[in-house]
């Protein structure tokens, strides 16, 4: 009997005012993958995450966390298995530590304080993300890189099963990039993440979705996604697509205008 998938979309439609955000979406997503979101400004890549993590409620369709619908859930017993790291984090005038306490929130009563083995997993989970340092600093006063790397703390203090990021590395620089990602691979969760940098996302993603005017135009690995044809027919772009020398899934090398900038 074959397992069934952690998480299923079948046939969803979101629609805004009679206009189809999201169309005809259909897939799944087995335990331990991490799955890469990627398309053009306004494809569907956040409303699609929204869904996923039950903000928008779907107008048709349904979305099956472990074989239950998530909308027949109630949203804390959902966030004991669903945690998200948003695009731009709200304005959090807390303690890093604070922050990151908030991961025990579903599954805590009302009034009810940390244990011993709360404070534990908390610390823990800011060695991981290499902030032990920063606990006793404002979050606010923290750079971009250290507070996605918080937000990914709270994370693992939610313990669950899914983890959904919403452009984890939108206006970081290359390293912050690399660094954060290579972090919540080692975490070993199921991740599905929008990304904009389709390089990053070949290096790091399992399989891609690609979004377009909010269907999805394919779902695969980074070979059967990221083809020539395929993308510069999405993107707009010209483009030639080689094997990275060291991961050996697609590059892809964009072709500039020489001399635009000349004086």
């Amino acid at each position: 009997m074959l397992a069934k998938p952690l998480l299923a979309v079948n046939n969803l439609y979101w629609q805004v005012q009679s206009k189809d955000i999201l169309k005809n979406i259909s897939f799944s997503v087995e335990t331990g993958e991490f799955i890469g979101v990627i398309g053009t400004n306004g494809s569907g890549k956040t409303s699609l995450l929204r869904a996923l993590y039950r903000y928008t409620k779907p107008t048709t369709g349904h979305i099956l966390l472990q074989d239950r619908d998530i909308w027949r859930r109630s949203a804390s017993e959902v966030a004991k298995h669903i945690a998200v790291v948003t695009q731009t984090p709200s304005a959090l005038p807390y303690l890093v530590y604070d922050v990151v306490a908030m991961g025990l929130t579903p599954h805590k009563k009302l009034f009810e304080g940390e244990s011993f083995q709360d404070k534990e997993l908390i610390d823990t989970a800011l060695e991981q993300v290499d902030l032990t340092a920063f606990a006793t600093h404002q979050f606010d006063t923290l750079s971009g890189g250290e507070q996605q790397r918080a937000l990914i703390a709270r994370a693992i203090v939610q313990q669950s099963q899914l983890l959904i990021m919403d452009e984890p590395t939108n206006h970081l620089d290359v390293h912050y990039q690399i660094d954060i990602l290579n972090r919540v691979k080692k975490l070993g969760k199921t991740v599905i993440a929008s990304l904009h940098d389709l390089n990053i996302a070949s290096a790091f993603c399992d399989k891609l979705i690609l979004l377009n005017h909010g269907e999805i135009i394919a779902y695969g690995t980074p070979e059967e996604v990221l083809t020539q044809q395929l993308i510069s027919e999405i993107y707009q772009v010209q483009l030639t697509v080689t094997q990275h020398p060291i991961h050996h899934n697609p590059y892809l090398m964009f072709h500039y205008q020489a001399g635009s900038c000349q004086k």
